[in-house]
Formats: structure tokens, sequence, C-alpha cells
């Protein structure tokens, strides 16, 4: 990127992005913008939101690779043996992995009850009594804390924290820190937490058990290395971290919300070619496989922020040296 490109974007970032905290541009495996705003820097985490969800994903591939579970269709329920199914409940023991991944599980409720499940001294048990109702898949319905229960699933077949096992498997060949575990004991907390602007670690719940639906604090390298990884198929320095063939069947289409395709809990863009990890306020890890790029961006929580992939292909991709030039 040359001079007059990078003074662009970071002119346009201070002017139009109040919210933005840092951005990472790697374009063929070379780092060719980083830059932070407003009073952020390199290594400063923030709340990452729905990227958690994405980083989840990849979490629940490498269980997979290690045999730890045999595959997305694997039942839910078959997790819990501890779990008493209420009486007549039966779609919930229709639920299988690959449903919570594509956001097709059914939950017996209209809006997330938030509150309900954050406040419980369970937050599994609190989201599987949740499950089920009328049927056990529906075409999509997104959600947070039905998302938890594949952090539950981690745990169990680990014998690991979801913090532990991401250290050992995921984190720690990429050199990512998550110094602590967040305990949220009830709405207070958990508000607390979404509007901190600095904050470190991954939120669990009392059981112990780290959040998979949002939670998670990182930086905006930390957001790039995720992305480089899944651009390289799962190679890292040389190692293997997560199998090619989970980050295929991921990022291609397994659901629809209108127009938009839904992977396993990654956003699919146009096509399998690209594809995002989504989070409120502007938290993103957009990788194009056919441009060779990734773009990271870390945002401070604000309602209703710009829209991060229009930014991206109307600002990043006309810029000179990506497609298009400008």
């Amino acid at each position: 990127m040359n001079r007059e490109s990078h003074n662009y974007l970071t002119t346009l970032i201070q002017k139009e992005y109040g919210n933005i905290a840092g951005v990472v541009i790697v374009k063929d495996d070379e780092t060719v913008y980083e830059k932070y705003f407003h009073r952020y820097r390199q290594g400063d985490a923030i709340h990452i939101a729905s990227v958690t969800k994405s980083v989840v994903s990849m979490l629940i591939g490498i269980a997979i690779d290690l045999g730890l579970i045999k595959g997305v269709d694997e039942k839910v329920v078959g997790f819990f043996p501890d779990y008493r199914l209420k009486r007549g409940e039966k779609h919930l023991q229709g639920i299988a992995l690959r449903d919570l991944l594509s956001m097709r599980a059914s939950y017996k409720y209209k809006y997330e009850p938030y509150t309900k499940v954050y406040s419980s001294d369970d937050w599994t048990r609190s989201v599987l009594d949740l499950m089920g109702g009328k049927k056990a898949v529906v075409d999509f319905k997104y959600t947070t804390i039905g998302i938890h229960v594949l952090s539950g699933v981690l745990a169990r077949v680990s014998g690991l924290s979801v913090r532990e096992f991401a250290n050992e498997h995921l984190f720690g060949p990429l050199g990512i820190e998550v110094p602590c575990s967040v305990e949220i004991k009830g709405k207070d907390d958990y508000f607390s937490f979404l509007k901190d602007e600095f904050v470190n670690g991954w939120v669990v719940d009392p059981k112990g058990v780290n959040s998979a639906g949002w939670g998670l604090a990182l930086t905006t390298r930390d957001l790039s290395k995720l992305g480089q990884l899944c651009l390289n198929g799962g190679m890292w320095n040389d190692q293997r971290v997560l199998s090619e063939e989970w980050i295929d069947q991921s990022t291609k289409e397994h659901s629809r919300w209108g127009e938009r395709s839904y992977g396993y809990l990654w956003w699919v863009l146009e096509d399998s070619r690209t594809f995002a990890a989504l989070g409120d306020g502007g938290n993103v890890i957009y990788v194009s496989r056919e441009e060779r790029l990734i773009v990271a961006i870390t945002s401070k929580f604000m309602p209703r922020a710009k829209d991060r992939i229009e930014f991206i292909r109307k600002h990043v991709m006309t810029l000179d040296g990506f497609r298009g030039g400008r």
C-alpha cells in the first residue's frame, strides 16, 4: 500500500468511523496497513462480541480433528448424560451440533432471555432448558445465548476450560494470549463488560465454562492471525493447527438469513471464496481467498455502527494494489 492510500484510509477512519479502535490489513501474507485510533494501541484487547462465535467454530473443528467429537451429526444431548429431559421433550433430542453451528436449532423463546441465562448458576443447563419446543430444526434463528452449549460440549469432551483448550490448541500456536477468565454474576456485570472500553480475558459462567456467543477480548493483530490461519488452510509456521477440511466446511453455506448465507458460525459473502466473522459494533475478520486478503477491525461498542463490509468493499478493495485500484 503506497503512502497516498495509507493516508486516505487513515483520514477516512478518523473522520467517519468514530468507534474503530484498530485496523490490520494483510495482503499476500504481508501486513500492508496497521493503525490504531481513539486512544487504543497495538497491544490493547477489546471485546470482539460475536466474532467469538467464529473462534468457537474453529475450536469445534479442532476437537473433531483430535477425535474428541465424532462429527457435526452428533446429538447435543448426548454430551450431557446427566441432563434430565422434560416429559414429552422430543425435539431437543433431535438437535445436532450442525444445527447449533448453522443457527438452525430451535428454541422455546421469541426473544433471547439474556438476563435469565446470565443470572443462572449454570448457563449450559439453562440454555438446554430453552432448546427444542415445537420442532428440532428451523430455517434460521440467530442466537447468542444458544451457542453457549457449544462451549459446554468443548469443556465436556476435553476436560479443560474452553480458554485452556483454546490456549493449548489454537491461541498458543498463533502467539495469542488470553490472560484470564472474567466471571459474570448478573445483569450489572454483563452490561459493565459490554460498555468497558478496555477489557481483557474471556467471560466465564459460574461453572467455569467460557462464553461461546460473545465475551472474548482480543487485539486487532490477534484477529488478523486467525484470519491468516484460515486463509492458509489451517497452517501456521509449518504447523497444522486446524484441518483444511473444517475450514472449507465451516465457510460454505449451510443456512440462509434472507439474502445472507451462513456457514458454521461464519458469514459467507458472495461465495465460499470470501467469508467473515462479524461482531456487534463493527468487529470483523474478513477473509478473501481470491485476493489473498485479510482485514481485521476492532471497534468500541456502538449501536448501529457503520457497515464494515461496505467499508472494506468501498474503501479498501479500491485502493492501489487491491482489486480494482483507485
